[in-house]
């Protein structure tokens, strides 16, 4: 019986000194939570996409607690998120613009056709490195295999007859489809804009003509339509400058090839 006791007694007294141990060392060895921080944190979407450029959600909100990243760092929380985390960190409430991805290209499988049968891995990767940039008879266009509808954790953007499209609802400018695409393709415009320029070729006239059957052709009617002086044709297709762009759509309604959408 004693011997009994004495374990028991034994296995009580080591169990009371861990015990009293581990609570001395919590308080000794424990780390300070910067409250901000984990305030900033539990406020972000937990998305962890990186288009913050920082590895994660708790890497962002370790920077902006020390004030090492603008309020409006979040693209996927946008103008909800920052607006929170300037009533923590401090700082005047100003108005973001929402921005979403856009794919310049419209040329899907009814305007363009294959010159050559394809054998190989079925990613933009691999076909943006085949010879002349992959079978589509347009050099500029999208290969349309989904790397980018792949890279997207929101499901918006999706393949459409060939061509990579963006749902503009979905969109939360997480910025992956723009670095995943072999092309450069992708691109921010202003979700608020009403007019997108859906091609990127430079060349001009019959070339594109005999390629896509919607290829821009710089043709510059665009341009001298715009009575705003909002299109840029210098660097061989047409850019819209959104600064300027009063979303009157006189561009894409005189268009004659239909490629600004």
């Amino acid at each position: 019986m004693s011997d009994m006791l004495f374990a028991a007694a034994m296995i009580g007294g080591v169990g009371l000194f861990v015990g009293v141990f581990l609570g001395f060392a919590s308080k000794v060895f424990a780390v300070k939570v910067n409250q901000k921080e984990k305030d900033i944190l539990e406020i972000l979407p937990g998305a962890n996409c990186g288009g913050c450029g920082y590895s994660g959600c708790a890497a962002l909100a370790a920077a902006l607690a020390r004030g090492e990243a603008p309020a409006n760092a979040c693209v996927v929380g946008q103008e909800t998120v920052a607006n929170q985390i300037r009533w923590i960190i401090g700082g005047k409430s100003e108005r973001i613009v929402r921005n979403v991805a856009f794919v310049r290209c419209s040329g899907d499988c009814n305007s363009t056709f294959d010159r050559y049968d394809y054998t190989g891995p079925k990613t933009c990767a691999a076909l943006a490195l085949a010879p002349e940039g992959g079978p589509k008879s347009c050099f500029y266009g999208c290969i349309g295999c989904g790397d980018c509808v792949a890279g997207c954790e929101f499901g918006a953007i999706y393949i459409e007859r060939g061509v990579a499209v963006v749902d503009e609802e979905k969109c939360l400018d997480c910025r992956k489809c723009i670095k995943t695409c072999p092309k450069g393709l992708i691109v921010e415009v202003p979700y608020y804009r009403a007019s997108h320029v859906g091609c990127v070729n430079p060349l001009k006239g019959k070339i594109v003509m005999d390629n896509c059957k919607i290829g821009c052709i710089s043709c510059g009617k665009c341009a001298k339509n715009c009575h705003m002086n909002a299109i840029d044709l210098s660097g061989g297709f047409p850019v819209i400058d959104y600064d300027k762009c009063d979303n009157c759509g006189t561009c894409r309604d005189n268009c004659p090839r239909h490629c600004i959408v």
